[in-house]
């Protein structure tokens, strides 16, 4: 029986850090499902359109990558259940994550007793790295080519420089 992973987030935008996430979950599992979560249900504020974030995932990864890269809505566990997916990765940078993430892990625990959360320690030069510091920096104008692939950085000037923004409000979450 293959070893299947989904790899949860927002991705707003897809960093430097998720991709190395992204690889190292690839390389310990037999397949790896990226899940994009569609926020359909504004519960928060995103920058790119579900279709964007997929769309940057992909052209980041390369057409050859063996990840794929599908939108989900709703409960993860359920998500996940309906995959037949039975492994969620996630990151961990600094402690609030850890605090944040073993809090989710105990409650999908409980949703869905037969889900194993694995969590992957980032690499230290991504420790800082999080979509909304992204955001920000970007939004001021700032260099952000060292924390994100050629196409988001071009997909974030565009926004910020050419595109209306007034329908992406703050705050933003701390966590993504």
């Amino acid at each position: 029986m293959a070893r299947r992973a989904l790899y949860p987030g927002t991705f707003d935008p897809v960093h430097y850090g998720h991709l190395d996430l992204m690889h190292r979950a690839a390389a310990l599992f037999d397949e790896l499902t990226v899940a994009v979560y569609d926020h359909s249900r504004p519960t928060k504020s995103v920058l790119f359109d579900i279709d964007e974030r997929i769309g940057m995932i992909r052209e980041a990864l390369g057409a050859e990558s063996p990840i794929k890269v599908v939108p989900f809505t709703g409960l993860l566990v359920d998500f996940a259940n309906q995959m037949e997916i039975h492994i969620i990765v996630r990151g961990l940078r600094v402690f609030s994550d850890f605090e944040f993430e073993f809090r989710s892990a105990l409650a999908n625990k409980r949703l869905a007793p037969h889900i194993e959360t694995v969590n992957l320690m980032t690499k230290e030069e991504h420790m800082f790295l999080s979509g909304t510091t992204v955001r920000e920096i970007a939004g001021l104008a700032g260099d952000v080519r060292s924390m994100v692939p050629p196409n988001v950085e071009q997909a974030l000037q565009s926004r910020f420089l050419h595109d209306d923004t007034s329908s992406y409000n703050r705050p933003l979450p701390l966590r993504d």
